[in-house]
């Protein structure tokens, strides 16, 4: 939420861990969080889990073939030999890539190796990112006495941002304990992790002990981490290298099948040692594409590569190798895995057209969402029904129900708009003094992107003291069908009245900052940089981020229900849901064939807002169920018949698999609204037999 990247968070299986999460652990317990995933592994019949397992070697068939695996477990004192036709290494630091031979780069490449301008000074930044290590703490209720080991730093002062430490934060807030950039981020770990342990304890020490903190005497360590989480090391050669044009100029791959949103973000080589900030950020104007060719060894024929080593310089590598954009790309590769297993062919045979497209089509089916591609609708038995719904949304006012907004940041209201239609929107205004209203119809250059950096047209308005309705009227329009900017510039006499009611692909956004990536509420990267320079426009999380309350003339008409069957499961230059009237109190949706077909798998695709960034642990949640998500739903046949029925769903996907195939030429999905501030809303149905 941090930059422009509206609707991105990751989708398919990252998207449920995640919602699972939040769905048991909104308040971001790692313990809890840790209980989800090996769940989600231990409930899965076709993986062979083995804990505490380490590769230490590995066999090649021929130089460009592995055929086996060497592991050993300390905890069974057990030796393990696992053979295979296809492998994968998401171990960080290459361990079997590196064993095979498979090439490699480590470090900082200079500028003219891939013509990347933002390549940066190793004389302040370094080879590689460094390590860092994670506490937590506990208030225990009454005064905790801390006595430091003899490693412990003695002198915070040597940690130049040592002002920075607070007492109320910990885990991920201190990811710049940083240390190691300038040494062998694989065979120094060992080393770097007991100079960040000094850190971390001389940390708590100041906390506990230098009377700075008083609200500290009743807090206990109760985690500290035993092994360092690592940024960097080998990235090995693919197919294809991923660079900072890829991510800045936002090019388009026929093999993507992963996107990426993070920020190219480099850290300093000294990390907490240094004077200069923790990192550098500098975002693209939306999320990019990964391609498929950077998941695959250019040497080693039957291996993929999934993590932080996958092929990418070192300033692509800012961005690619944060966790989620990692787990990402992963469930791709155990995709394309299996495709290969089923066809009978190697990694690099995917590339082919055919097989490509096939990837996708699976990916997206499962939640991918890989930029621009549909979900073909030659297999969905939906797309060939006539579809009808019991109503539709037009979104002709969202309701003047709301609280007051001050205007002390800009703020608007982002609106799937139509090509060359003028609209007029109603507000309502609360002055403290005679003022201008200046508003603006903002839209972005490329369609597909969320950042304003085209201004349709802009008028002033006068506007009196006390509380007023204004009728803001623009004769300019967006060029094509895309989302627009209803923006209103910031003006501290100014109040504007917001709404309860919330809607699927409708958020307001503000021109303001977030300090912890980078955003000032403009980007204004170094001269010769290759870095845009463009405003951030930003939704504020829930349960603050209420839309701006407005009649809206002509009404978006956004929300048909022909949308089901697009083959978008998210918003893109338009909603791409259908979404019920709220008068409706039973919201249905039809589906009628001429001749009876055979159904045995329906597949729905609801809204968990992935305009809201699901961090794990990092900070609470305000709900367990996103607001968006239709909880209650029942499936009909054409007589009728309950086929079936849910009452508690969260989940974004509900892959529905009938015990019993179904014959019918009639299907009916009737659909709660989730609440009375929120109406119902679906954007995919796919129908197999």
């Amino acid at each position: 939420m941090g930059n422009n990247n509206r609707w991105s968070r990751e989708g398919g299986l990252v998207d449920e861990i995640l919602i699972e999460n939040l769905y048991r652990n909104k308040e971001g317990n790692p313990v809890i969080l840790d209980t989800i995933l090996l769940e989600k592994v231990y409930q899965e019949p076709n993986i062979t889990l083995l804990l505490n397992t380490a590769v230490w070697d590995i066999e090649k068939a021929d130089p460009q073939t592995v055929s086996k695996v060497y592991a050993f477990c300390s905890q069974n004192s057990t030796f393990y030999e696992i053979s295979g036709r296809l492998f994968c290494d998401a171990s960080g630091d290459g361990i079997l890539a590196y064993r095979a031979g498979a090439a490699f780069r480590m470090g900082a490449e200079e500028k003219r190796c891939y013509n990347e301008q933002f390549a940066p000074d190793k004389g302040e930044f370094g080879e590689l990112l460094g390590h860092s290590i994670y506490f937590y703490s506990l208030d225990t209720g009454k005064p905790v006495k801390f006595v430091p080991p003899s490693y412990a730093l003695k002198d915070i002062t040597r940690i130049p941002r040592w002002r920075k430490i607070s007492s109320s934060e910990h885990g991920c807030r201190f990811w710049w304990l940083e240390y190691g950039g300038r040494l062998d981020t694989i065979h120094d770990t060992e080393q770097i992790k007991w100079e960040i342990w000094s850190v971390v304890y001389g940390v708590w020490d100041y906390i506990k002990n230098s009377g700075n903190f008083p609200d500290a005497e009743n807090l206990t360590l109760s985690w500290v981490g035993t092994i360092p989480g690592k940024r960097e090391s080998r990235r090995f050669e693919g197919e294809y290298t991923l660079v900072q044009q890829d991510i800045i100029e936002q090019r388009h791959h026929p093999d993507a099948v992963a996107f990426g949103g993070w920020a190219i973000d480099l850290h300093p080589a000294d990390g907490v040692y240094s004077s200069q900030n923790g990192c550098i950020q500098y975002h693209s104007k939306g999320i990019y594409e990964i391609p498929y060719r950077c998941y695959c060894s250019r040497d080693i024929r039957n291996l993929f590569l999934a993590g932080r080593c996958i092929s990418a310089s070192h300033v692509a590598h800012g961005s690619t190798r944060v966790m989620a954009t990692s787990g990402f790309g992963a469930q791709a590769i155990g995709m394309a895995a299996a495709l290969c297993l089923q066809k009978g062919v190697l990694p690099a045979d995917l590339t082919r057209l055919e097989f490509m497209r096939l990837l996708q089509q699976r990916l997206n089916l499962a939640g991918q969402s890989i930029p621009g591609i549909r979900i073909d609708s030659a297999g969905n038995l939906a797309a060939s029904a006539r579809i009808s719904a019991s109503s539709e949304l037009r979104l002709a006012e969202i309701p003047f129900d709301g609280g007051w907004m001050p205007l002390d940041y800009s703020a608007a209201q982002l609106l799937p708009l139509k090509a060359g239609v003028r609209y007029r929107f109603e507000i309502e205004v609360e002055a403290c003094e005679a003022t201008v209203l200046e508003a603006e119809l903002r839209y972005a250059a490329k369609p597909f992107n969320y950042t304003p950096d085209m201004t349709a047209e802009r008028v002033r308005i006068p506007v009196e003291m006390g509380t007023c309705k204004l009728s803001v009227v623009f004769t300019g329009t967006v060029p094509s069908d895309q989302y627009g900017f209803v923006t209103f510039l910031k003006n501290n006499a100014l109040r504007i009245r917001s709404s309860k009611a919330r809607y699927t692909g409708i958020v307001s956004v503000f021109n303001k900052f977030n300090e912890a990536v980078n955003n000032n509420g403009r980007q204004t990267p170094p001269a010769g940089s290759g870095i845009d320079a463009f405003e951030f426009w930003c939704p504020d999380r829930r349960p603050a981020g209420q839309n701006i309350a407005m009649r809206i003339t002509p009404a978006i008409e956004a929300f048909s229900p022909s949308n089901v069957v697009n083959g978008f499961v998210r918003p893109t230059v338009t909603a791409n849901a259908w979404c019920a009237a709220f008068g409706d109190k039973m919201p249905r949706l039809s589906f009628c064939w001429d001749v009876p077909q055979r159904i045995g798998r329906i597949r729905l695709f609801f809204d968990t807002d992935y305009d809201h960034a699901l961090e794990s642990v990092q900070m609470g949640h305000p709900e367990r169920v996103i607001p968006f998500c239709v909880q209650g739903y029942r499936i009909l046949d054409g007589h009728g018949n309950v086929v079936c029925e849910c009452t508690d769903n969260h989940q974004t996907i509900n892959d529905i698999r009938l015990k019993e195939t179904l014959e019918t030429d009639r299907l009916a999905i009737v659909v709660e609204h989730p609440s009375s501030e929120v109406a119902a809303a679906l954007f995919q149905i796919h129908i197999e037999a």
